[in-house]
C-alpha cells in the first residue's frame, strides 16, 4: 500500500547519488528528485565511479542501475554495503524479474524498481528506505518481513553456502553445513538424519552458531548468512553480470 507523502519537509536533507550510464536518464532523475526536495549530491556513469562517489560523498541513498560499465550494479552495491552499511541503495533497472530482485536484495539493496516507475512512487521509496524499510514492488517491508521473504526466495531459487575463506565466516565447517540445511528449511530432526548425527548434537551446533553470529534464532542466522554473501549471488558464479 502506498501512502501520500504530506511531509515534504522530512525529505529535505536526504542526500542522493544517481548512478546510470545514460546522462539523459540521470538528468531526468536529478530534476524529479530536486523538485521533490531531495539533495542530489553526485552522479556516476559506471560501477567503479559509483563506489568512489559513495566513499567520497557518504550519501543517504544511492539510485543504482544494474547494467553498468566496469562493474555491474549488483557488484557495486555489494562493495558499497560492505564498506558503508548505512548507505541505502535503490535499484533502478530495465530488467524486472523476481530472481533479479532476490539477487539485488542479497547484494544489499533496500528497494528495487523498473526504470518506468512512477516518479511519485520513487520519491516515496526513497523516503521509506531512508527510514530503514525495504520496498519490493508494491510492498513496504520491515526487517522481520524481509527475513521471511529472503528465506522463501532462497528456497525457490537455490544456491549453496560458499566455503571460500574470503567470506570470513566465524563458523566451523560443520556449523556452516548445518546452517546451509537450516536455510534450506530443514528441521533439527531432518538435519540430524541427513548428517547421521544425533538430534542433541544438532541442537548444540545451532546454539553455538547462534552465539557466534550474535543472533537470537534460526531465521536470523539464515538471513545473516544470506545478507553477508555467504551464498553466492548466482549459483556457480558471483561475477555473472545482470
Amino acid at each position: 500500500m502506498w501512502y501520500t507523502n504530506t511531509q515534504g519537509d522530512k525529505m529535505a536533507g536526504i542526500r542522493v547519488v544517481i548512478v546510470d550510464d545514460h546522462p539523459f536518464f540521470r538528468e531526468g532523475l536529478r530534476k524529479i528528485l530536486t523538485e521533490a526536495g531531495f539533495e542530489v549530491v553526485g552522479e556516476a556513469g559506471d560501477g567503479e565511479e559509483a563506489v568512489a562517489q559513495a566513499a567520497a560523498l557518504q550519501p543517504d541513498v544511492v539510485l543504482m542501475d544494474v547494467n553498468l560499465p566496469l562493474l555491474n550494479g549488483l557488484q557495486a552495491t555489494q562493495r558499497i554495503k560492505d564498506s558503508y552499511p548505512q548507505i541505502n541503495i535503490v535499484i533502478l533497472t530495465a530488467y524486472d524479474d523476481e530472481e533479479q530482485v532476490y539477487h539485488a536484495v542479497r547484494a544489499g539493496a533496500s528497494a528495487y524498481h523498473p526504470k518506468d516507475v512512477d516518479p511519485r512512487q520513487l520519491v516515496e521509496t526513497i523516503r521509506q528506505v531512508h527510514a530503514g524499510r525495504y520496498v519490493l514492488g508494491q510492498s513496504v517491508l520491515g526487517e522481520d518481513a524481509l527475513a521471511q521473504w529472503l528465506l522463501e526466495k532462497f528456497r525457490q531459487f537455490g544456491g549453496q553456502l560458499a566455503a571460500d575463506s574470503k567470506y570470513l565466516s566465524p563458523l566451523s565447517n560443520r556449523e556452516m553445513e548445518i546452517l546451509r540445511l537450516v536455510i534450506a528449511g530443514m528441521s533439527n530432526k531432518e538435519i540430524a538424519y541427513a548428517l547421521g548425527i544425533s538430534h542433541q548434537t544438532v541442537k548444540n551446533h545451532i546454539t553455538a552458531l547462534l552465539s557466534k553470529l550474535g543472533v537470537a534464532d534460526r531465521t536470523q542466522a539464515a538471513v545473516y548468512a544470506l545478507r553477508r554473501g555467504w551464498v553466492p549471488l548466482r549459483s556457480g558464479s558471483e561475477e555473472e553480470t545482470a
